[in-house]
């Protein structure tokens, strides 16, 4: 199957229930400059993951900032997706996921790459180890 790289609206997570939910029962792990909440979830959307990207108000005071971050995490996020997808395709499952910046400065596209490209594979393997 043939996927596009696109980040779709339907992708992003913005309903409040399941971002409550999200925090309230899913796992963390942190992968400097990152803090990663997921959990598994039956979605209405037919995409496998829904993602939110928060960034500090309180440490980068300005929007420019924020939305700089949030847009090299989102793009590392869009080129990278595919192994993931194929694998929660598969499986029939879906994510929710929360990938919270927490540096205090901001890092290089090539950086932010790196890291969002070994989250993706922690949790896929994640979604792989529920299978065994």
């Amino acid at each position: 199957m043939i996927m596009k790289n696109t980040f779709h609206r339907k992708e992003r997570l913005g309903r409040r229930n399941l971002i409550k939910q999200l925090f309230d029962e899913g796992s963390t792990f942190h992968k400097a400059p990152f803090r990663v909440t997921w959990m598994f979830h039956t979605l209405a959307s037919p995409t496998p993951v829904q993602v939110l990207i928060p960034v500090s108000k309180r440490i980068f005071p300005k929007p420019v900032h924020r939305n700089l971050i949030r847009r090299r995490i989102r793009e590392a996020f869009r080129q990278n997706k595919h192994p993931l997808y194929e694998s929660l395709q598969t499986q029939h499952r879906q994510f929710l996921i929360s990938i919270h910046y927490t540096a205090k400065e901001i890092l290089p596209y090539k950086t932010v790459q790196e890291i969002i490209i070994l989250i993706l594979q922690r949790l896929r393997e994640e979604n792989e180890k529920v299978t065994k």
